[in-house]
């Protein structure tokens, strides 16, 4: 398998997008009830906190000089 760059930001987009479908899960199982209007805060900060994590990584590696391309 090809080695690839770690990109923080989709780690965090990731994180938050699997929270987001854990508590629908949930819910739809029954174990817990979800309101409707939880899902587009978790989502959107979450695509908000990617999105800084992403910036601050790129900024670290132009610093750095590690930038490819």
């Amino acid at each position: 398998m090809l080695r690839h760059e770690f990109q923080p930001g989709r780690l965090v987009a990731g994180l938050f997008l699997t929270a987001t479908a854990a508590l629908f899960a949930g819910d739809a199982g029954g174990l817990w009830e979800t309101p409707w209007f939880v899902v587009a805060p978790l989502v959107v900060g979450g695509l908000c906190l990617a999105t800084v994590t992403a910036m601050v990584t790129r900024g670290i590696r132009r610093r750095g000089g590690t930038e490819n391309g």
